[in-house]
């Protein structure tokens, strides 16, 4: 974790690529970065939040206006019915807010554990570890769990990291993979890990 602060500075709301300004902003682009990436979604968003600059709005959006300025981000038809129904469900339920609490968070429409858990932790700066493809691949090389589905790599990591450290770890895991410790070539010969890592040079 030291190492990866010092390669990744930085707190979770810092380290997050998702441009916002409140947690209404970050639900919303985390539920559109599904299947895209950080850079077609912060294209998106500006005029996203013009048309739709809050769950109200949101929620009485006409659906084909939606989709056409999400088309870009992909699966744009499920993300828009998600998007909609995650509007409704803050104005009927919780007031036009958006929830600290994980439960509540995952019972929104479009949003499951690993988007409560980015909001959570960037949003709320609140104890949250997403596990993506990334946080599950390279824990699993640093042999920090031997569980594949991400609720239980989540309660392992919970057990053996601080609750305020989790959300900034979590995004620095997801730096690493993408710069560094990647799916098919990790470049373990430039990674900071790699003397204590019981996976470099053997993947």
């Amino acid at each position: 974790m030291r190492r990866l602060a010092e390669e990744y500075p930085g707190n979770a709301k810092e380290l997050c690529a998702l441009n916002h300004e409140n947690p209404y902003q970050l639900l919303v682009a985390t539920i559109l970065s599904a299947q895209s990436t950080d850079e077609t979604v912060n294209k998106i968003t500006p005029a996203f939040f013009k048309r739709y600059p809050t769950p109200v709005d949101l929620a009485r959006a006409n659906p084909d206006e939606v989709e056409e300025v999400i088309h870009a981000s992909g699966f744009f038809r499920s993300k828009t019915k998600s998007l909609i129904g995650m509007g409704r469900a803050l104005e009927e339920r919780f007031g036009g807010e958006v929830p600290p609490d994980l439960d509540d968070l995952d019972s929104l429409p479009g949003v499951g554990r690993k988007t409560g858990n980015v909001v959570r932790s960037v949003a709320f700066g609140l104890p949250g570890l997403p596990v993506d493809t990334h946080v599950m691949r390279l824990v699993r090389r640093l042999k920090l769990t031997n569980e594949t589905d991400p609720v239980k790599i989540e309660l392992d990591l919970n057990g053996i990291v601080e609750p305020e450290e989790r959300g900034a770890l979590s995004l620095r895991l997801i730096l690493h993979g993408r710069r560094v410790c990647k799916a098919r070539k990790p470049q373990c010969d430039v990674c900071a890990l790699n003397d204590i890592c019981p996976s470099a040079f053997r993947v």
